[in-house]
């Protein structure tokens, strides 16, 4: 056998002893699909045939097209009695003139047939997107709404006759007890009798096949499929629109027509959702020790069920610790993208200590945390840790000899190692870890309660992945976020870029997606748009403005002069420092700046000193001075040397970007009027349309290959500045929006209008990067008039604490939305009950993104069993759920 490097195959056969020895069997497969390529673009069948011993071959089948439309290509198998062949799996795929693959099929459904090697097949397709129902393939829609398990696809074994036409069509909106059925115009078929259906079978992932003898019907045939009740077997429902119409006019003996008809055209009932979002480390239960844990994950369950709820969404649960300090404790930090926190260990469900005086000590411990009212991180992880090592002094040796230990270690071992760093406490910890998430995830699975996990953008620089994979990261540069009306100096979040170039990138972050999936049955991905591009920031800068998209199409200098704007690169990449400068940064500083960190250059411009040349160098040299004029001057430090018109692309010589928001700094008020507009131009051009599909193009790429055949229902974080490219992109891949009534997508408007917001989306009142209601109601009356008056509509004074029966009301236009999922966090949840809701506002807030020394440590003021046992306030939630449609 002779292998092409298009990866057919060519057959020669040298015998050296009887012939009968050998039995070979020869398959004809023919494939045809409608696709309007573009020119250079190539369809092929990756097809792959899968023998009874479990061995697969794989080939590549260029198709070939005569009209630019329908392709098709024929090749034939060959099957040995040593190899039998069982089935065979294939997908439609998009390349290049080069043979990289542009575009390929949704697969995961995958085109898995049995086949006979007696027999000819014909497959006559239509390409495979993710249909727009995706959100019913699942886990997340199919373990709370009732709808038939999914299973895999199974090739089954269907009857074949000497002219066979094989249906099948996609039907995952059928409930518990709802079967498939097919009936038709011909006799054989029905004859439109809905007593004379034909039975499917069910073969997996929503899949409906069955085989018909058309030996003796003339052709064409037409056809519909129906709904037919399990129990009874009445039919339930017709599809709709026309009849489906099947012309094989001229099917020669032992020939099998397979007719894929795609998704069953009748409306599935609509999905809706409710849930609470509430980071592990908020939850309090009698049973944690100063922080929430998976054991109170599993009480939280009984919460949401309760009062009807069907998901709940965690901030990242992934390992943070650096030094066991404050700043382990953001949650979006992580040092580990596969090991979990061990903070929210459980510990005395991992077991409790033979020593009674010690169990004593920790449990007076952990009364004293549980007494604060918020979590106090460093006490915390002082308690947690000391436990865990006696713990692991007493019961670590029998744990570690256990078989389900040992294939745990042995599976995870790609990432356990370099983590561990031959620690077997830490084994120890992360494997209990495991097991403690996945019985929470297990137990919310078997309740029907959804558990959304969330995938943080970036890792960070002390990351188990950087130290044992820098080729994946981007290291000369910070992830962060350009100035805006909130943070003028934009964000930096210190952790490096991913390189995408990579080429073992992708299969790290689909292993991520993997390892999300044995928890999380939905996933919010984290600032989406840094698939799309990222804010990237020097690494001598301190802030956001320094910094520029990535990916990014930067500038020639011929391209600006093309715009109409001289070029000249000293007096635009360099700070703009002049006295007018100075003294409108630095006021009575003036002088002593000048003195000290500048030197004086020709026509009354000044540059920075060598030692003083970057944003980290002032950093460094201000370490410590925390005096009033101390701060002040390096702040003004920090923005003089951002006052440049144009930065430098670090990795494309002779490259520029214009800086983000240069329009409000001195150095565009020196330009010229005719300067300014053409500068304008050049500034609206490349942040406003140059890069759209470059973006949309790289994005679409990076996410369809990500998810692949992921059953995690997926949603985007997609707030900021959104460029065009993006709604289309997440539309295309089913991603779920996340749509909050404060932060508008349209242009000009203050709030949004919640019921302008789109099915697949989620829809919430407030983030963690966000005010909670109440404190959002009580920071700005002028801004809380306004939404008083145009979006709830009422007259008069808007009131200045927020009352309870109006946040309900807030609540239930939330919950009235078009959205798929309301995802409220439990603040705003408990806003509407005068008597359960914190006292104080103001310490209900998680995090804020423009302070770097945040601490991440809100706790529910209540306990779970308290929640529990408030019964009035959860059965007005499930009143509230059910009203809504959302129970």
């Amino acid at each position: 056998m002779r292998k092409y490097n298009d990866g057919s195959f060519f057959f020669t056969f040298h015998f050296t002893f009887p012939l009968f020895f050998f039995t070979f069997a020869f398959m004809k497969l023919k494939f045809f699909i409608n696709y309007h390529a573009e020119w250079g673009q190539q369809l092929c069948v990756a097809l792959s045939y899968v023998s009874r011993d479990d061995t697969q071959r794989h080939q590549r089948l260029p198709m070939q097209t005569e009209d630019g439309l329908l392709w098709v290509v024929e090749t034939s198998a060959v099957e040995s009695r040593q190899h039998p062949l069982e089935s065979i799996c294939y997908h439609y795929q998009v390349e290049d003139q080069d043979g990289r693959v542009l575009r390929q099929e949704w697969t995961l459904v995958p085109r898995s047939f049995h086949f006979d090697t007696s027999k000819s097949y014909v497959f006559r397709d239509q390409w495979k997107d993710r249909p727009l129902n995706y959100h019913l393939y699942t886990d997340a829609c199919r373990l709370t709404a009732g709808y038939k398990t999914c299973g895999n696809v199974k090739p089954l074994r269907l009857p074949l006759y000497r002219r066979t036409i094989m249906f099948r069509v996609s039907a995952p909106q059928l409930k518990q007890g709802q079967v498939l059925a097919l009936v038709g115009s011909h006799p054989a078929i029905g004859a439109w009798s809905a007593a004379r259906y034909l039975p499917m079978e069910y073969v997996g992932q929503g899949e409906w096949m069955l085989t018909v003898n058309v030996d003796a019907i003339p052709m064409p045939v037409e056809y519909k499929y129906v709904v037919v009740d399990e129990k009874t077997r009445e039919l339930i429902a017709w599809e709709e629109g026309d009849n489906r119409v099947i012309m094989e006019n001229s099917m020669s003996d032992g020939m099998v027509t397979v007719a894929h008809g795609d998704q069953l055209r009748l409306a599935e009932q609509t999905w809706r959702a409710a849930g609470v979002v509430i980071p592990v480390f908020s939850l309090r239960s009698e049973h944690s020790y100063g922080v929430g844990d998976f054991g109170d994950l599993k009480r939280m369950v009984d919460w949401a069920v309760v009062t009807g709820m069907k998901m709940i969404q965690l901030l990242p649960v992934n390992d943070t610790t650096t030094d066991g300090h404050w700043h382990d404790s953001h949650p979006y930090n992580i040092v580990s993208a596969f090991a979990l926190h061990p903070h929210y260990l459980d510990l005395e469900a991992v077991g409790v200590l033979k020593d009674k005086q010690r169990m004593t000590v920790y449990r007076r411990r952990k009364r004293e945390l549980n007494a604060l009212p918020q979590s106090d991180y460093e006490a915390v992880d002082r308690v947690k840790h000391d436990y865990i090592e006696e713990l692991f002094a007493q019961q670590g040796d029998e744990t570690i000899k256990t078989r389900d230990y040992q294939l745990w270690v042995e599976e995870n071992n790609e990432w356990l190692e370099p983590y561990a760093k031959g620690s077997a406490l830490v084994c120890f910890i992360q494997y209990h870890l495991h097991l403690q998430l996945k019985a929470a995830a297990d137990y919310a699975r078997q309740k029907g309660v959804v558990l959304k996990g969330d995938l943080p953008i970036g890792l960070s620089r002390k990351s188990t992945e950087v130290a044992t994979h820098p080729d994946y990261f981007n290291l000369d540069c910070c992830a962060g976020t350009p100035p805006d009306s909130f943070n003028p100096m934009g964000n930096n979040w210190g952790f490096p870029t991913y390189n995408w170039e990579s080429k073992e990138m992708m299969l790290w972050q689909q292993r991520r997606l993997q390892w999300f999936s044995q928890y999380f049955d939905a996933l919010r991905i984290d600032h989406v748009l840094g698939f799309f591009r990222i804010w990237e920031i020097p690494a001598h800068a301190v802030y956001g403005q320094l910094g520029h998209f990535s990916p990014a199409l930067p500038l020639t200098a011929e391209e600006i002069e093309y715009f109409g704007l001289s070029f000249r690169r000293e007096l635009f990449t360099k700070p703009f420092i002049n006295e007018q400068v100075l003294t409108r940064l630095f006021g009575v500083h003036a002088n002593y700046v000048k003195e000290n960190f500048l030197v004086q250059k020709s026509y009354g411009l000044y540059d920075m000193k060598g030692e003083y040349g970057t944003q980290q160098k002032v950093r460094a040299a201000f370490e410590g001075r925390n005096d009033e004029n101390s701060r002040w001057i390096c702040q003004g430090l920090y923005r003089l040397i951002a006052n440049v018109l144009f930065l430098e692309d670090e990795r494309q010589k002779d490259m520029y970007h214009p800086r983000i928001a240069v329009y409000q700094e001195p150095v565009y008020n020196a330009l010229s009027a005719e300067e300014k507009d053409a500068f304008m131009r050049i500034y609206n051009n490349y942040y406003y349309e140059r890069h759209n599909f470059f973006w949309g193009d790289g994005a679409i790429r990076k996410l369809s290959t990500l998810l692949g055949e992921t059953k995690m229902l997926i949603c985007a974080e997609d707030l900021g500045m959104l460029p065009a490219c993006v709604s289309p992109v997440l539309d295309q891949l089913r991603i779920l929006t996340l749509e909050v009534q404060s932060m508008p997508k349209q242009i000009g408007q203050e709030f949004a209008y919640l019921n302008s917001n789109p099915y697949r989306s989620v829809c919430t009142i407030s983030t963690h990067d966000m005010s909670p209601l109440r404190l959002w109601w009580q920071e700005s009356p002028e801004r809380t008039q306004r939404y008083y008056v145009t979006m709830l509509q009422k007259e008069g004074r808007a009131p200045e604490q927020l009352p309870a029966h109006m946040a309900e009301e807030i609540i239930a236009r939330h919950l009235y939305s078009p959205s798929m999922i309301c995802l409220l966090s439990l603040q705003d949840w408990l806003s509407m009950d005068a008597e359960l809701r914190a006292k104080n506002p103001k310490g209900e807030r998680i995090n804020v993104p423009s302070d770097p020394y945040n601490r991440w440590q809100w706790r529910m003021h209540l306990t779970i069993e308290q929640l529990l046992d408030a019964s009035h306030f959860n059965n007005k939630v499930k009143t509230m759920l059910v009203r809504s449609k959302r129970y």
